[in-house]
């Protein structure tokens, strides 16, 4: 499904990613972290990079730290979100309103916009990015993306298919949040 034909050099890049949804399926289906490096060098694929956005979430035990930092040193701009914890134990840090928004905001700048997430919830934005004239790519895993995303795009990069470059195995994976993913770009070098 993917089709690198409609990419052309002279093309206009933002990249968000959604790193709940990117951490919470490399680690259901393979047990491994994502190389955000690697992830934006795909999405970019020789083209302009204009901005490139990680959407993350900060817990009060800050063992996130040297991820944002790895993020940071990438040229990747973080958007940063509390982690709610609320009565009961229930816990929220949801950042699709945020990243639709920047996505809209970003869209005059650019001709493409990729999306890293395979969350249907990002199908209106994808519909809407479309009906604006601009090219919208998804990069997920197959297996967990929502079929219609991978149909509404212009292009789908299933990270599936070259696991060893966009996975990072994991020796001590259990027990850490999504954003104690601390290390997986560091390691990408």
């Amino acid at each position: 499904m993917h089709n690198p034909q409609m990419q052309h050099d002279d093309q206009r890049v933002a990249v968000f990613i959604d790193v709940q949804n990117m951490y919470h399926s490399a680690r259901n289906l393979y047990s491994a972290r994502v190389s955000f490096r690697e992830v934006v060098r795909a999405a970019v694929a020789g083209r302009h990079l204009i901005r490139s956005f990680a959407y993350v979430v900060r817990t009060k035990t800050g063992e996130e730290k040297p991820f944002f930092e790895a993020l940071e040193k990438e040229g990747i701009e973080m958007r940063v979100k509390d982690l709610q914890e609320f009565y009961g134990g229930a816990k929220k840090a949801d950042w699709d309103v945020g990243m639709a928004i920047d996505a809209v905001r970003t869209a005059d700048i650019v001709d493409v916009i990729v999306i890293v997430s395979g969350d249907g919830d990002f199908l209106p934005l994808l519909d809407y990015l479309k009906g604006r004239g601009r090219r919208v790519e998804v990069i997920a895993f197959g297996r967990s993306a929502s079929q219609r995303m991978k149909e509404a795009a212009d292009d789908f990069l299933d990270l599936e298919e070259e696991p060893k470059r966009f996975l990072i195995r994991s020796r001590r994976l259990g027990g850490r949040t999504a954003s104690g993913d601390r290390t997986a770009v560091q390691e990408s070098s």
